[in-house]
């Protein structure tokens, strides 16, 4: 799927000459033709003398720059291989902007309308297991994401990125109602923060259970009855309006990614490969890295497979477009 130009108004569009920073605009990375909310516009560019392609990303109309560029400096410092932290930012006094390097990669709702319908449970449990140990190592850092939601989960060959950081923050400040902000999708904002409340790691819980019902139903917020029975429980213990009785993100891990021979179903090793070495601890000190045994070959259904495999081939092939002076002559 080829995305389209996002909006007709951009100063960066692809095949213009458009410049977000020092990078030209190859393409979109969203398609416009999307009903989810994507907390800010991304696309995938490239520098001029063509030798970094990057993912770069700039906020909606209307929202505050400054905080904007606060919450891209503090995603700098995340750890763990599924976060997706800024690499880049824009100079004080230019308009803002951030970006990373880039990585074949799908947004999940165009992953959704790829793959004509919610993902295999397997999928998900994969991609709830990467998440979740993001969020464990974040809150161990003291980080909040506040901005978990399904625009904000990329799908790359080896495991997801989660993107987004603090976009509930970005949005409005602390007491200021956020519901029927633009980029927000209301069904991933937990209540506490659409009344404005200051963002906390158990919101992060409740994003990440819309969006993994998201992954598993097309809905943020399904009814139970739609959610597959083997996740009924965990995603919508994630989804209780009372923070207080959301599971903690250990217990989300639990039941997603269960540990060998506790009873529970865990990833055959022929199916999911050795554990690869951990070099990131959790908040307890453990081995981040049980989702690594889930992301193993067939994680991902072979249609998104060959739809990154296409991306890629497309971003290779791609010519920086000429400036508009050049075109004229």
């Amino acid at each position: 799927m080829e995305a389209p130009v996002a909006g007709g108004e951009d100063r960066a569009r692809a095949g213009d000459g458009g410049l977000i920073g020092p990078y030209a605009v190859l393409r979109p990375l969203d398609d416009e033709r999307s009903t989810v909310p994507v907390p800010e516009r991304r696309f995938i560019g490239r520098s001029a003398d063509g030798d970094r392609t990057v993912l770069i990303a700039v906020p909606l109309p209307g929202a505050d720059p400054g905080r904007y560029l606060a919450e891209a400096e503090a995603s700098r410092y995340l750890l763990g291989p599924w976060s997706a932290p800024a690499a880049e930012l824009a100079a004080p006094g230019d308009a803002p902007w951030h970006a990373r390097p880039y990585l074949p990669a799908i947004p999940l709702p165009t992953a959704l309308a790829l793959y004509g319908g919610p993902l295999p449970e397997r999928t998900v449990r994969a991609l709830g297991a990467a998440l979740v140990e993001t969020l464990i190592i974040g809150h161990g850092q003291g980080l909040a994401h506040a901005g978990v939601s399904p625009a904000a989960v990329l799908l790359a060959a080896d495991g997801p990125r989660l993107t987004c950081f603090g976009a509930v923050r970005a949005a409005a400040g602390d007491g200021m109602p956020r519901s029927g902000l633009p980029g927000l999708e209301s069904g991933s904002l937990p209540p506490e923060q659409a009344a404005g409340g200051r963002p906390q790691p158990m919101g992060d819980v409740y994003a990440l259970g819309a969006t993994l019902a998201y992954a598993a139903t097309r809905y943020t917020v399904p009814e139970r009855e739609e959610l597959p029975a083997a996740l009924r429980t965990v995603i919508t213990g994630c989804l209780s309006r009372d923070p207080a009785a959301r599971p903690r993100p250990a217990e989300v891990l639990d039941a997603l990614s269960p540990l060998a021979g506790d009873g529970a179903r865990a990833p055959a090793p022929e199916a999911a490969g050795p554990l690869p070495p951990a070099t990131v601890l959790d908040a307890a000190g453990n081995p981040a890295g049980r989702a690594a045994a889930a992301l193993g070959p067939g994680w991902l259904p072979g249609r998104l497979i060959a739809a990154l495999a296409r991306q890629s081939a497309d971003v290779l092939a791609a010519t920086l477009p000429l400036p508009p002076a050049a075109r004229q002559d």
